[in-house]
């Protein structure tokens, strides 16, 4: 190990506890680090190198901290001060960051090789944590900019004395919407609004030992944001169970380091496809969560249904969905992945899985399931980088006493603030919402108490405005549908008519 290097040795003249750095400060250091790749690589490569190269400082850094802490207990004894034990990773003897700084040609090698015998040394924790980012191809970066960056980075020190766990966590995620922001279009599968999470979470309300799991975890906000409610509660959050599985392998690998950099080691994150290929199972059967946060990508066309429709783990209870949208593909997966009395998720979805017509027989089946607890439609600009207006559907195993049979519905389009061309959710809004779900009241123009039998009735059309009313006009008849939401609704409605039109004339075609 590189254990004859000091914090100061990484940052001359630095004194580690010589104060914190301020989050403004975290912050601005942070995106500095993005400002030096502008205009040399794509935006949305950023992520690629500036997540490893963090996440590398910190563990150098703490590392060093560490060793001063051993050499203090053990009265200056290097070699007792040196075990194994007195530090959370192993960094090998010549793959520090002082001694990739210290390279004077083939910077990429050097962090390329650097990172790869960290993960060596640390094959339980971090096997592949660093990505796949193309360190040593000079084309796509050079070394000159990677010794920028370097640099850059040096000018703190990232111990947890300067930076505790909580504060460098905050840096992170600051660091993960700000990328969302410059990625435009592609920011909803890399990132989830997080007053929405926090939303999501309390309607869950996890508990210390139960299990948490979210099937496209993405860059892991809903794991880190589960473990944060139960720590805000002053509840032990270590013992959370957090599981993910993510099918992006820099977006696999930036939800560890997320979780390891906001103190989070009771995790286990795989990559894959989840509907393809699960990678969480108990035996030979799929493994059951007490909770479950999902934010599933919206409507994906291109993927593997005639393997889901014979699927070994019986994902397809309610039905195959159709090509085109693989949103009920997920949904199953979800409801197939709660354990049972007490597995209960909350997932983001569009409007249109509500009514889409081509999903109704699906609709049916999960009505009849009782499994749906509540449906609630939110105000536009919560999906992120979308004015799309979005809904969080509820499933529980077991449902309170007396709501057997039932359903809420919950119309909070009209509760959300708008700050600088983003939406979110204020604190008032959470609590109006959490108030609404937990007394499963009926209020006009907010929420409306629904049984199993009248939902089939109406034809599974769980169009929420169309139950609860306007949300804009409290008293306002259900059924009373703000324009915004009709036009919505028209749209994906025509749009199934058109393509079932398309798919008889095709068969029509084929039958010539």
């Amino acid at each position: 190990m590189s254990g004859a290097r000091s914090a100061a040795d990484v940052l001359p003249g630095t004194d580690v506890a010589a104060g914190q750095l301020g989050q403004r400060e975290l912050e601005n250091y942070l995106w500095g680090a993005a400002v030096r790749l502008r205009g040399l690589i794509d935006a949305g490569d950023y992520k690629q190198f500036i997540f490893p190269l963090l996440f590398f400082k910190r563990i150098c850094d703490v590392h060093d901290e560490e060793r001063e802490q051993a050499l203090a207990t053990y009265d200056g004894d290097t070699q007792l001060a040196a075990k194994e034990e007195n530090y959370q990773f192993q960094i090998p003897d010549g793959h520090h960051w002082a001694d990739v700084r210290e390279a004077r040609s083939g910077l990429g090698s050097a962090l390329a090789q650097a990172m790869k015998a960290i993960e060596k040394a640390n094959p339980d924790q971090l096997s592949g944590v660093f990505g796949d980012a193309q360190w040593t191809n000079t084309e796509r970066i050079s070394d000159a900019t990677l010794r920028d960056l370097l640099e850059h980075f040096s000018t703190q020190v990232l111990s947890l004395a300067r930076v505790p766990e909580d504060e460098l966590g905050r840096g992170y995620e600051y660091l993960i919407k700000k990328f969302a922001d410059d990625s435009g279009h592609t920011a909803q599968e890399f990132y989830t609004n997080r007053t929405l999470v926090q939303l999501m979470t309390r309607m869950l309300e996890p508990e210390p030992g139960e299990t948490v799991y979210d099937p496209t975890c993405g860059t892991g906000g809903m794991l880190v944001t589960a473990a944060a409610e139960l720590k805000r509660q002053g509840k032990d959050h270590r013992r959370l169970h957090l599981y993910g599985q993510e099918f992006n392998v820099m977006t696999s690998s930036i939800a560890r380091m997320n979780l390891y950099l906001h103190g989070i080691e009771n995790f286990r994150i795989e990559r894959g496809d989840t509907l393809a290929e699960p990678l969480f199972f108990e035996g030979d059967q799929l493994r059951r969560f007490d909770v479950v946060l999902a934010n599933p990508p919206y409507s994906i066309k291109q993927w593997n249904r005639p393997l889901f429709a014979k699927d070994p783990y019986q994902r397809n209870m309610w039905g195959v969905p159709p090509q085109g949208r693989a949103d009920y593909a997920f949904f199953q997966h979800i409801a197939a992945s709660l354990a049972p009395g007490t597995g209960r998720c909350a997932i983001l979805f569009p409007h249109g899985v509500l009514f889409r017509e081509d999903e109704r027989a699906l609709r049916e089946k999960l009505i009849e399931s009782d499994l749906l607890e509540c449906v609630m439609g939110l105000g536009p600009g919560l999906f992120y980088n979308s004015p799309m207006e979005a809904c969080v559907v509820v499933l529980r195993t077991q449902k309170r006493p007396g709501r057997e049979g039932k359903v809420l519905f919950i119309n909070a389009a009209h509760l959300f603030e708008r700050v600088r061309g983003q939406s979110f959710l204020s604190e008032e809004h959470i609590a109006e919402i959490l108030a609404a779900y937990r007394e499963c009241q009926t209020i006009d123009g907010l929420s409306r108490d629904m049984d199993r039998d009248t939902l089939l009735s109406r034809g599974a059309d769980l169009a929420i405005s169309r139950i609860v009313g306007a949300p804009s006009s409290r008293g306002a008849s259900p059924g009373e549908v703000p324009l915004r939401q009709a036009l919505e609704e028209w749209d994906v409605r025509t749009g199934d008519k058109t393509r079932r039109v398309t798919q008889l004339i095709t068969k029509l075609k084929g039958g010539e």
